[in-house]
């Protein structure tokens, strides 16, 4: 199985929040669109159909990659918990 670059991924989640955060504020057909795209976009690179699967997929992906000691704390700012918003 291949795996997603964790970069891209994290990027997708950002974006993802983003414009989740977006939509509550001001809904926008536009943002709409995108959010929809990204949602897909996770769902595919994460072998899910649901977009709460791929993103619990996506942290588990992510949180492989750090050590148990910084997953609470890292140097660029990641505090270790979920970007679902």
């Amino acid at each position: 199985m291949l795996v997603p670059d964790p970069k891209v991924v994290r990027e997708l989640l950002t974006k993802y929040a983003t414009l989740r955060i977006a939509q509550a504020q001001r809904h926008s057909p536009v943002a709409e669109r995108e959010l929809e795209d990204v949602s897909y976009t996770l769902c595919v690179m994460m072998g899910t159909s649901g977009i709460e699967d791929a993103i619990a997929r996506a942290d588990a992906l992510l949180a492989q990659g750090r050590p148990a000691a910084t997953r609470t704390a890292d140097p660029d700012g990641d505090s270790g918990l979920s970007l679902a918003v």
